[in-house]
């Protein structure tokens, strides 16, 4: 049996209600089946998606990455801002945004390394460092395009916390009917500060 999986860094509780509340007025502006909002539980920073993979293989990419993330310095980040992919004015994506050093990137480059020395691919788009809290349902019209492009402009997220980033986790995806659970399997420790 394979399990569906990703490599994260977990938002605290605090700050997922604290994104949860200042979002809900969006939430209420855009509903289903126009955006589908992201479980308060599942908000998280993807550093790299894995897709399906057995439980022995991911025991082994724990042992090597815990072996090697321990090297990696922890750091902090806040979270703030609102967004949308590829673009506001054309989103698929709805997002808050991260405001992190360059360690950040650094680590998600080497988990990237780590794992395509274990045969999982490179990523080919950019790290673009964010929390996804909803995504664009698939038969949109235009003028919903125009009135989700309008709500996220009119937003404004300031300063929702500082997380601090002292580990990195596997997690396994559920798909489910009512929606994805996350379970985390696995906890990788990076350098305390």
């Amino acid at each position: 049996m394979k399990l569906r999986s990703f490599i994260a860094l977990e938002i605290p509780t605090e700050i997922q209600r604290a994104i949860l509340h200042s979002t809900a007025p969006l939430q209420k502006i855009l509903l289903k089946p126009v955006v589908r909002w992201v479980e308060r539980q599942n908000l998280h920073l993807t550093l790299k998606f894995l897709g399906d993979v057995s439980p022995e293989n991911l025991e082994q990419l724990a042992d090597v990455l815990k072996a090697e993330l321990v090297t990696y310095e922890s750091f902090t980040m806040s979270v703030a801002g609102l967004g949308g992919f590829p673009s506001s004015r054309r989103p698929r994506i709805i997002w808050v945004g991260l405001e992190a050093p360059a360690a950040l990137s650094t680590l998600q480059n080497g988990v990237d390394k780590i794992t395509a020395r274990m045969g999982y691919p490179l990523e080919e788009r950019p790290f673009s460092p964010h929390l996804t809290i909803g995504r664009v349902g698939q038969g949109v019209t235009q003028a919903d395009i125009v009135r989700i492009r309008a709500a996220i402009e009119a937003m404004t997220i300031e300063n929702l916390g500082i997380v601090h980033v002292d580990a990195v986790r596997i997690f396994k995806s559920d798909l489910r009917p009512g929606g994805p659970v996350y379970t985390p399997l696995y906890t990788l420790p990076i350098k305390p500060f």
